[in-house]
């Protein structure tokens, strides 16, 4: 998902996004440990897009204030 796409969602959308990619990871992460993940570059787009609800939820948390 693209920093722009997150930006124009609510709160709770955010949420519940960084929900589903938190435990798509955690899938992945079973996957990669079971020997059963076909795409390893999955994980570091999760991850990355993780990174990107924390950075807009703490945008939105600093205009708050």
């Amino acid at each position: 998902m693209k920093f722009e796409e997150l930006r124009n969602l609510d709160n709770n959308a955010l949420q519940i996004e960084l929900l589903k990619y938190k435990k798509e990871y955690f899938n992945l992460r079973f996957q990669k440990v079971l020997g059963e993940l076909k795409d390893t570059s999955r994980m570091k787009v999760v991850k990355k897009n993780v990174a990107r609800i924390f950075t807009v939820l703490n945008k939105v948390k600093d205009k708050n204030n």
